[in-house]
């Protein structure tokens, strides 16, 4: 398949002419060949957004829900092809695909719904007769850095928001997944969103730090939204301060499974099972730490165990649960997170064989902070079991990390639950329900090494809009001189 840019509504090859190839990773086979962008074509989606801008913004509500609407539902007449690619693209299997494309055609329902919520206030003032208002507008073009992982999901959200808000977008799709994001845009302007409002640059992998420089440090554009790993995001926050433009980042996770005494047991190991392994563990949400109370430890290791044991892995175009990881790399680094785990007293309960870029469901029990998958994001199928002899020190794990994206807690007690919840450091906690979760309409984002700002709903709206304080005043009033 062969994947264009997209410019102020034409799709184009790069100006140089250039492309490059990515590689199913499951077959080593051509998946997609996709243009790759240089500066010459950053300026010119740049412009592009930048002069459809005055008339998008000038859009009222009810054109801007229509469209948005509309190709949410567009979206949903994809969803055949937009599985293939995923499949092609990043190894996905067809329900997580599936899933993909369900939730991102309700984040633009959600947006649409949104247009008629970018309201302000009235602000009373000390001048006599004036009238003060806080007023909410579109901040100009906006760009956004997508990921690979939930590629539709997430660069859906990426862009839904800001074109609700009535701004212009340029996507910046993932190298790995070219195709699946740049019909994203397809299914916006089929439903009849304006040229230049969307622009997609896709750029070969070795471009990407001067592509993204070049996207960052143009002058029009206002917004830098960027969802991928903390150490690339330290880099994007860097150059969005050195240039004034606020940023949302969604970064990396370690996300916390805390397990309390006191837990359903099976429902714990229904919500672990589910939420370490959905898609690989390739999710920001994935549950990274599964952390017990040491008095039911046995019990639900063993189930946990057993559960794990069952889940095929393979092709992901067969009836399996855990498909190809994103790369070799990715896999062989599940071998080095286990090997260095029993090296130093990790026990090995379920999976840890490899076969290509396909990793079996692994759980090691007994790991302690001096192993590497006790702190490091495995982003993949390997998590560890640590036993706790206390709730203080359920805590103390929990916030023994870098991150703070979600975490979830499991209790009978739920106000008990509801406490410990409150004492974890992350933007999202699930009580009695897994740390893998995701709806449209609410505040999505985390803490420290995972992020600052929030994407989803009525949250999403101050990050892609100025607050201006606007008043009309007497023009005889008086002055002191």
């Amino acid at each position: 398949m062969q994947v264009s840019l997209l410019i102020n509504g034409v799709d184009r090859p790069a100006a140089s002419g250039r492309t490059y190839d990515r590689l199913d990773p499951f077959t080593g086979e051509l998946a997609t060949t996709a243009a790759a962008a240089g500066l010459d074509d950053v300026s010119a989606a740049i412009e592009a957004a930048s002069a459809a801008f005055p008339a998008w913004s000038s859009t009222g509500p009810s054109a801007r829900r229509a469209i948005l609407a509309k190709a949410a539902d567009m979206m949903d007449t994809k969803v055949g092809e937009f599985t293939r690619l995923m499949m092609e693209e990043t190894g996905a299997t067809a329900p997580w695909a599936g899933f993909n494309v369900m939730l991102a055609a309700n984040i633009l329902r959600e947006a649409a719904a949104m247009t008629t919520q970018i309201g302000g206030e009235i602000i009373p003032s000390d001048k006599p007769g004036t009238l003060a208002m806080g007023v909410r507008q579109a901040a100009g073009v906006c760009l956004a850095i997508a990921p690979w992982n939930a590629p539709v999901i997430l660069a859906t959200r990426a862009i839904a928001m800001p074109i609700a808000c009535g701004n212009t977008v340029i996507l910046k799709a993932s190298e790995q997944c070219p195709g699946t994001q740049r019909l994203i845009a397809t299914a916006l302007t089929e439903a009849g969103l304006p040229a230049g409002v969307i622009n997609v640059i896709t750029n070969a992998p070795e471009d990407a730090a001067d592509i993204v420089e070049a996207l960052i440090a143009h002058p029009a554009v206002r917004r830098v939204n960027f969802t991928g790993s903390t150490k690339v995001g330290k880099i994007i926050a860097e150059l969005s301060g050195r240039h004034l433009k606020p940023a949302l980042l969604e970064l990396g996770g370690k996300a916390p499974l805390v397990i309390l005494e006191d837990a359903d047991i099976d429902g714990a190991v229904n919500a672990a099972i589910f939420g370490a392994f959905m898609h690989q563990g390739q999710i920001c949400m994935s549950t990274e730490r599964i952390i017990v109370h040491q008095a039911i430890a046995d019990e639900f290791v063993a189930k946990l165990s057993a559960r794990a044991a069952s889940l095929p892995a393979g092709d992901p175009r067969g009836h399996v649960v855990l498909g190809s990881l994103i790369s070799l790399d990715a896999a062989k680094k599940m071998e080095e997170l286990i090997a260095d785990a029993r090296t130093k007293g990790a026990k090995l309960v379920a999976g840890g064989k490899r076969s290509g870029t396909v990793v079996e469901a692994t759980l090691l029990d007994f790991v302690t902070p001096d192993m590497r998958v006790y702190s490091e994001e495995s982003f993949g199928p390997v998590k560890p079991i640590i036993r706790v002899a206390n709730e203080d020190e359920a805590v103390r794990v929990a916030n023994d990390t870098e991150y703070g994206l979600s975490s979830a807690v499991f209790s009978r007690d739920v106000q008990r639950a509801l406490a410990v919840a409150g004492r974890i450091q992350s933007g999202i906690c699930h009580i009695n329900g897994p740390t893998l979760n995701d709806e449209a309409q609410m505040p999505f984002g985390g803490v420290k090494g995972s992020g600052y700002g929030r994407f989803g709903g009525k949250a999403a709206i101050a990050e892609f809009t100025d607050l201006r304080w606007v008043t009309i005043e007497d023009p005889a009033q008086h002055y002191p001189f």
